[in-house]
């Protein structure tokens, strides 16, 4: 008797709708689910696990969900929520589960990479010693940054945090840097605005958005992160390339959080937020690292934090702030007076960078976050006094002039190389006779002029980054042949 073929059977587990609130759904069955795991609803959407019990399953609908009905089927997907990952994916704008919305067409991929995911073990990791450029002058010498870094960027709403974190893209041009913006909970407007202007500026070349306004699900803003950082690891263990990535910002995405732990009736805790708000973040920043070369590049994560009134005491602040390798904080205060950007030199601080900046940078500011601090002090010391001695006012103009450098334009940043050689000016006190206005001039001209009068130099500045006593020797010809023209 003939043998019959056997008949391929797929077993999957299925559940049933009981409740829907907002983007929360309740299911009966699938008993042997696990966190993070892909669901199918029977309208065609899919949904995340996000927490279960021995009665019932709790997920996170994706999409609109305008479909879904209590009693509707539900199936398992039988394996962890992934995303799709792939090099063609700079350039473009994809949302929260990395679905193009930029209508350039389907992404093209052939991986998959899960969203919720360990960090790499401390055994794949080496220390930090390269450095990420910013191109803003007050950061690179003062607050420099490393690849691999964590850096926060905290400050009152409408204070420049935004630009700064676009500045850095900007000068990651050439740089080989990919770098991913994740926009979370931000209004539509403001989103379409810095599209723009990183697509004018080419920056989109290099650059991955991930597009998560207020206007879309509560689940999509919830994702986003941490698909920002499942794409980021993708380019840096598959790529080996350096990544960086701005989470624009954490504070909306606790809000977030909040919003979804309170529909599932978890206890609030300290003002209404969950009791693992902390954890959230804290593997999401754990999976920034410089990986060993034989195992990938590295990623840079630079999260953004609001304040209220310049209050950084406040719950989800101390969070990022404990769990990050330093913190740029943006002044409202400072903005206000035309000082921008607004970056408070006193409570900001990067407790890795200074490691690895360059020589030549290192040995030209050294002394300038100190005499910063001094010409502060100075200041308020001048306004409370009608006659003080010529070596305080000598010392208020100095401090002045370095003032005046820091003052940077928003969307212009600035070589390595035109930052030594600024400081080196401003160093030897080259500087502190000329007003605001020629300042700015030379700071304008230096470079084009360094490379008609000695390119060699240039390219040994460029090259070596190290102010041996030839390179001063011949920057002192130049800055004097410079101050006569």
């Amino acid at each position: 008797m003939k043998k019959k073929n056997p008949i391929p059977v797929e077993i999957t587990e299925a559940g049933e709708i009981t409740d829907i609130r907002r983007d929360v759904i309740t299911i009966d069955g699938i008993p042997n689910c696990v966190y993070g795991e892909l669901l199918d609803f029977a309208s065609g959407d899919q949904g995340v696990v996000i927490e279960f019990d021995e009665k019932k399953v709790v997920a996170l609908l994706m999409g609109s969900g305008i479909e879904v009905r209590t009693g509707d089927k539900v199936v398992s997907r039988g394996g962890l929520f992934k995303v799709p990952v792939t090099g063609k994916l700079t350039g473009r704008i994809v949302n929260g589960l990395v679905r193009p919305v930029d209508g350039k067409g389907p992404l093209g991929h052939s991986e998959y990479g899960p969203v919720f995911r360990d960090a790499p073990p401390i055994t794949s990791r080496v220390p930090i010693d390269e450095s990420l450029k910013t191109g803003i002058k007050i950061i690179d010498t003062m607050i420099p940054l490393g690849k691999g870094q964590r850096e926060l960027i905290i400050g009152d709403r409408q204070t420049g945090k935004t630009v700064i974190a676009a500045d850095t893209i900007l000068n990651q041009k050439n740089e080989g840097v990919i770098c991913i913006y994740c926009w979370v909970g931000g209004s539509y407007n403001a989103m379409v605005k810095l599209i723009e202007l990183l697509a004018n500026n080419g920056a989109m070349d290099y650059t991955v958005f991930v597009a998560a306004p207020a206007s879309v699900s509560s689940t999509e803003q919830y994702l986003a992160p941490y698909t920002a950082a499942t794409i980021g690891e993708y380019f840096m263990n598959s790529r080996k390339k350096d990544v960086l990535v701005i989470f624009d910002n954490l504070t909306r995405h606790a809000w977030i959080y909040r919003q979804i732990s309170l529909l599932l009736n978890r206890s609030p805790g300290r003002e209404a937020y969950p009791g693992d708000i902390f954890y959230i973040h804290s593997q999401l920043m754990e999976r920034s690292c410089k990986m060993d070369p034989d195992l990938g590049g590295s990623m840079t994560f630079m999260p953004i934090a609001d304040t209220l009134q310049g209050d950084v005491t406040g719950y989800i602040q101390t969070n990022l702030v404990s769990m990050t390798d330093g913190q740029i904080y943006t002044s409202a205060f400072l903005f206000n007076e035309g000082f921008r950007p607004a970056v408070d030199i006193g409570l900001s601080v990067s407790r890795i960078g200074s490691r690895v900046q360059s020589p030549a940078l290192k040995e030209v500011s050294a002394k300038l976050r100190l005499e910063y601090a001094q010409f502060k002090e100075l200041q308020k010391l001048t306004k409370l006094r009608t006659r003080v001695s010529e070596e305080i006012v000598r010392r208020v103009g100095r401090g002045q002039t370095l003032s005046d450098i820091l003052v940077q334009g928003a969307n212009s940043p600035v070589s390595e190389v035109e930052e030594i050689l600024i400081f080196y000016a401003f160093e030897k006190g080259l500087l502190e006779q000329f007003g605001r206005e020629w300042t700015v001039k030379f700071e304008k001209n230096i470079l084009g002029f360094l490379g008609e009068y000695d390119p060699a130099l240039l390219e040994e500045l460029q090259t070596r980054k190290t102010l041996t006593d030839e390179v001063k020797a011949g920057l002192d010809a130049m800055l004097k042949e410079f101050f006569k023209q």
